[in-house]
């Protein structure tokens, strides 16, 4: 048996590769930024081949960094950003077009049409999502229009489709695995949650020829193995899931109510719902969670926030008021609030409870006293209660009282942001010792499809206390501050009003 899991968390900013032990324990790490593309307003993409030398690049720098060679590897499991979309020759592995990002929002208009054709009833029961330019098939349906001879090329079989999951472990077995994971197919809206399969009326309706799409298997199943090119030996690839079912699967969410909140690129949080599909009237998605059986799946309710960490990159990289991120939480410290300003970061829309593509980030409060300190405190701010207006519709969806929340992802380490999440939802907020948990996530599921942990028990001893953050701030002042962000969400719906004029 190896000695390590190795973890590929591929991120919608970066690609990453951490080795864990028996213990959960990170042995070594490495990550790599990679270019974002803006080719025109409310588009986002990335390059197929930079997302795949990327990731190559940090898995064989983690494994250089403690002089392990791949039979000290027992398997590998992935983790990826959702929803992002490549097509692909499947002869010369050549992609068709850039990945379309999950943030891209040029698909709007399709997901009218689709409204307007009476089909949001059908998606909502199939698979459980919200039709929105978020997800998969119209992105696929993009491709097949607007690149030219795609359509052809794809009805006679020499196109491929896949999310970053599936082109990842195609490359790696250099062209001999085509495979998605549940809960990657999940955020698709072309696969039905209750018959785990590619559904025919949804292909049908966005003309999307099935001969392109994966097979789909559980989160924790060998779906093959590396070729020996890539590492110098073959390792199993025991393991893939979306990012945040990897990462409530990585903080040992294994029963019916539990939660966590992962504060990444975006920021979503996702309860277990066991073994029943829980649907939502108030902007929650119904999706499946990771699991390791073929045929009784696991589900989730998910409320997806768009803008998270990216409002950091956002101050860091185009408005250039921090260094790094790190920086933030000392800026936010300096002032004893934000002076009545408020941000909504709705770069690419609003996600849950809104879902409005076409609302647009939104400044409101400045006056002449503003500082970059209150800027940069209401940005971070700004997670919080976008969290926080998830977290009330969840309780509503659930009939759940939350009593305290799980939280993970690289923005968890900001202790500002912990403390007045805390604070703005009344709950406390507890951050596990290692809060690579979406990389955990990925580990475990490998680990127990290769034998490498024996059960989900053995998994939760190793999870373990980081920090705890308990609420401080008046009902009052918690009460007008949500007031006040509830106006400023107002302006950017109002913005978006006149998208058509």
């Amino acid at each position: 048996m190896g000695k390590y899991i190795m973890a590929l968390d591929q991120g919608t900013t970066s690609s990453r590769c951490i080795l864990f032990d028996r213990d959960g324990a990170i042995v070594s790490k490495s990550a790599k930024e990679y270019e974002q593309l803006y080719p025109e307003e409310g588009w986002v993409e990335h390059r197929p081949m930079e997302i795949w030398s990327s990731q190559l690049a940090v898995a064989i720098e983690a494994m250089a960094m403690v002089n392990v060679s791949a039979r000290d590897i027992e398997a590998i499991g992935i983790t990826n950003q959702r929803e992002t979309t490549i097509v692909w020759d499947k002869n010369t592995g050549v992609p068709v077009y850039n990945a379309i990002v999950w943030q891209c929002r040029r698909t709007a208009p399709a997901i009218e049409r689709l409204c307007s054709d009476g089909m949001e009833g059908t998606i909502k029961e199939k698979t459980g999502l919200i039709p929105d330019a978020y997800f998969s098939a119209t992105k696929i349906a993009w491709i097949l229009e607007n690149v030219e001879g795609a359509r052809q090329r794809a009805e006679r079989g020499e196109l491929l489709f896949g999310t970053v999951d599936t082109w990842l472990i195609w490359n790696l077995t250099k062209g001999r695995v085509h495979v998605t994971d549940y809960t990657n197919a999940a955020r698709t809206m072309l696969f039905n949650i209750h018959t785990l399969k590619w559904d025919e009326e949804l292909l049908k309706y966005f003309n999307i020829p099935a001969c392109m799409l994966p097979e789909v298997y559980p989160s924790s199943h060998i779906y093959g193995v590396t070729d020996a090119s890539v590492f110098g030996s073959q390792i199993p690839i025991a393991g893939a899931a979306g990012d945040q079912q990897s990462a409530l699967f990585g903080q040992c969410c294994f029963e019916e109510g539990e939660v966590k909140n992962t504060y990444g690129t975006g920021c979503f949080l996702l309860m277990n719902t066991g073994k029943k599909p829980i649907y939502s009237s108030n902007g929650l998605l119904t999706t499946l969670s990771a699991g390791s059986t073929l045929d009784t799946p696991e589900y989730a309710l998910e409320g997806s926030v768009f803008v998270a960490g990216a409002v950091v990159q956002w101050l860091r990289d185009e408005l250039r008021m921090v260094r790094d991120a790190a920086a933030t939480e000392n800026y936010a410290m300096r002032v004893k609030d934000a002076a009545g300003v408020y941000i909504v970061p709705a770069f690419s829309g609003l996600g849950a409870p809104y879902w409005n593509p076409y609302a647009r980030g939104t400044v409101v409060g400045l006056t002449r006293g503003t500082k970059k300190e209150h800027f940069v405190r209401a940005a971070l701010e700004s997670v919080a209660y976008q969290a926080n207006d998830v977290i009330r519709a969840m309780e509503e969806a659930s009939g759940i009282k939350l009593t305290g929340l799980k939280v993970d992802g690289g923005a968890s380490a900001n202790n500002f942001l912990m403390q007045f999440q805390a604070d703005i939802t009344g709950e406390s907020v507890i951050r596990p010792a290692c809060i690579e948990t979406t990389a955990l996530g990925a580990a475990y599921l490998a680990g127990l499809a290769s034998g490498y942990w024996k059960d989900r028990e053995e998994i939760r001893r190793n999870w373990s206390f980081g920090a705890s953050y308990e609420p401080e701030m008046s009902d009052a002042r918690r009460d007008k501050l949500l007031r006040e962000w509830k106006r400023a969400v107002d302006c950017a719906l109002y913005w978006s009003r006149g998208a058509d004029i």
